[in-house]
């Protein structure tokens, strides 16, 4: 700090010298450059107050607006943001650019122009995604123009595609993030490739391809050696690593790339917030593989460790998995308290992905009425994220299509500007604009008749719905009639039978006792059957006053405990029931129904497994069992499995019935949500 100050007044008497008639020996502008210098390196020294530093790079800022514009001057303005930035006075660090800008514009300077596009996509890529991708996307545009700027381009390309990581657009991410990687190389510059790698390595994970996505941590760990971040990396990699293997269930993994990771105690007690990450992660994969040693102890130890710091996004995970433990113990209150905590904090902080966790087990956990709000709020929250999910990936889309078309309109516009300097032809131009017109008019035609023709498509499409639909009333009330018939009369009947039988039994000691209670026994499994087979008929159609997977959870768990099999069951939370028409769900409740009427009938199973997905626009559900199984090619189709092959085909949809002997049966059926109108010849 003296040596800076000595520095500085040193320069101040020489300008101040030379000022006073002495020019001709020193040039003013190197004066200026050298006071510049001095002051941006004054605001880098992090033992003065942030005050200070602040002030020094106004005067390096009032210094460098008396140069005239030009590259220079421009160049000295970006170094004073960048300063900005380090300090995290991002409204400066904007201005600054901004000013840059305007100098770069004046005087033609493309690559000063890319620059600030690029610093404004930083500016925004935490507040506003889609204003960032914008800039990084014109920078872009620049960069690919300018020969020699493959380093450049490559970092901007890096910035796009983890915006679109962010908004799950997890395919395009993976093309730009090779492409980045491409373009480091091809520069000779490969100091960023381990952010390339880390990347792909997250995208991979989510894609679900996990032996990739632990290579490309590696990778990113080889090509970090011999960096200044090289241990911070490692730490980030081995994490990603063990995130990785969490995914997978394979938590011994997990754990040894977490305690590999907390092997580099010297810095980590200088990096708490990295610190307590790993902490954190591995109390939760010990807690997740019932390994509770050191639960919920370890847990705490990050808390504390994220309370000291301040650390408000770690502190909602955190108190987040607290609440996840203390449930599995039965202690509701301690759960509620912090999930409550972890809300409460993700809400102040627009942390979504926590919030939606904590309202999902803040419903589970509390009173019915409280319960089925927190239900319904998170239901709306990530239907509002999905939906902002695909604003963005259309605006993106949108912002790529503009600029290309952009592109194409300017190379157009010089192809015409050269055939116009050759010759500007009269009868040729009047000659293509009645061509332009003939074609617009038999383009309007075609299009009007194209109109028609789908309008009538549409309108014969409804028609069959509306048949399809009455045709369903009626066949559910020939079902419901059949249902009251045997529940009131066969089933009336003979209970009056058993109970005459019963009365028998009691007066009556004449050695048949024991017979008439064997034909009694066997009068009440009828009653229970046909009990079943008009409960199956009457559920044709579900209760409105009833949320339509409760239902089909119930109806799981009432079959699976009176024919005494466990089950596991699942649901995509991406599937929107409420948007699902009524008879698809009727079609799958009865699919649903019949399989686990084969299994209790014919598989001799101890478990059933049942799941809902979805994926691209299809639903799909699975039903497994661990039975006897039979052989697919030797069996012919009952009327069961016919009749989920029918209603499967009424949905547009494929099933298959893959299965052994002694290997168990799996049923899969995938349904699209949404059928394409086909046009009519």
């Amino acid at each position: 700090m003296i040596i800076n100050l000595c520095k500085f007044l040193s320069l101040f008497f020489i300008l101040i010298f030379f000022g006073c008639g002495q020019s001709d020996k020193v040039d003013d502008k190197e004066l200026k450059s050298n006071l510049i210098i001095s002051y941006i390196k004054n605001s880098q020294n992090n033992y003065l107050p942030i005050d200070e530093r602040k002030k020094n790079l106004e005067k390096a800022y009032n210094i460098c607006s008396t140069f005239e514009d030009g590259i220079y001057k421009r160049n000295k303005i970006h170094d004073i943001s960048t300063s900005y930035y380090i300090l995290k006075d991002y409204r400066s660090y904007k201005k600054m650019n901004m000013k840059a800008m305007k100098i770069a514009s004046s005087i033609n300077d493309s690559l000063g122009i890319a620059k600030s596009y690029r610093n404004l996509g930083i500016y925004y890529r935490t507040s506003k995604i889609d204003s960032a991708y914008y800039y990084f996307d014109q920078a872009k545009q620049i960069y690919s123009k300018v020969s020699g700027n493959d380093y450049e381009q490559g970092k901007v390309l890096l910035d796009m595609a983890r915006i679109l990581q962010k908004t799950k657009d997890y395919s395009e991410s993976e093309a730009l993030t090779i492409r980045s990687i491409e373009k480091f190389e091809l520069s000779k510059n490969i100091k960023f490739l381990y952010l390339c790698y880390t990347n792909l390595g997250i995208l991979a994970k989510y894609l679900e391809r996990y032996d990739e996505a632990v290579d490309y941590q590696l990778k990113a760990i080889d090509y970090a050696k011999g960096t200044s971040n090289e241990i911070l990396q490692t730490l980030i990699s081995y994490n990603n690593i063990g995130t990785i293997y969490k995914s997978q269930k394979n938590y011994d993994k997990a754990k040894e790339y977490y305690h590999k990771a907390l092997s580099y105690t010297d810095y980590l007690s200088t990096k708490p917030k990295r610190h307590s990450q790993l902490l954190d992660n591995l109390a939760y994969v010990n807690f997740l593989s019932n390994d509770m040693a050191n639960i919920p102890d370890l847990f705490y130890k990050a808390l504390n460790i994220r309370d000291s710091i301040n650390d408000r996004y770690g502190i909602a995970t955190n108190t987040l998995h607290l609440a996840e433990y203390y449930r599995y113990i039965d202690d509701y209150k301690t759960a509620r308290m912090y999930a409550e905590q972890s809300r409460d904090v993700s809400l102040e902080l627009h942390n979504n992905e926590e919030l939606l966790q904590a309202y999902q087990l803040l419903s589970e956990i509390s009173d019915s009425d409280k319960g089925l709000v927190y239900a319904n709020t998170y239901i709306a929250l990530n239907d509002s994220l999905v939906k902002e999910e695909r604003l963005f990936r259309d605006k993106f889309a949108r912002i790529r299509y503009e600029t290309d078309e952009i592109v194409e309109k300017n190379e157009q516009i010089s192809k015409e500007n050269q055939i116009l300097i050759i010759a500007i032809l009269g009868l040729t131009t009047l000659f293509l604009l009645g061509y332009i017109i003939f074609r617009q008019q038999q383009s309007n035609k075609e299009l009007l008749f194209a109109q028609t023709q789908q309008e009538s498509n549409e309108e014969i499409y409804r028609l069959l719905l509306n048949q399809q639909v009455k045709l369903e009333e009626g066949r559910q009330l020939e079902q419901k009639r059949m249902s009251e018939e045997l529940h009131d009369g066969v089933l009336g009947r003979l209970f009056g039978v058993r109970l005459s039988l019963d009365g028998i039994n009691q007066r009556a000691n004449d050695g048949f006792t024991e017979t008439r209670n064997k034909y009694i026994d066997e009068l009440k499994s009828i009653e229970k059957e046909i009990r079943l087979i008009s409960h199956d008929l009457g559920a044709e159609t579900l209760p409105s006053d009833v949320a339509y997977i409760d239902a089909v959870e119930n109806l799981i768990k009432d079959l699976c405990n009176v024919h005494g099999i466990e089950f596991e069951f699942s649901n995509d939370e991406d599937i929107d029931w409420e948007g699902i028409d009524d008879q698809k769900k009727v079609n799958f409740f009865r699919i649903l129904q019949e399989s686990m009427q084969n299994i209790f009938k014919h598989a001799s199973a101890e478990i059933i497994k049942i799941n809902f997905d979805y994926v691209d626009d299809t639903i799909n559900l699975t039903i497994l069992d661990d039975g006897i199984g039979f052989r697919t090619g030797k069996v012919k189709k009952g009327i069961g499995l016919k009749n989920i092959a029918s209603r499967v085909e009424q949905m547009n949809g494929v099933v298959s019935f893959v299965s052994d002997n002694e290997s168990g049966t799996t049923v899969s059926v995938s349904v699209p949500l949404h059928t394409k109108i086909v046009e009519l010849h």
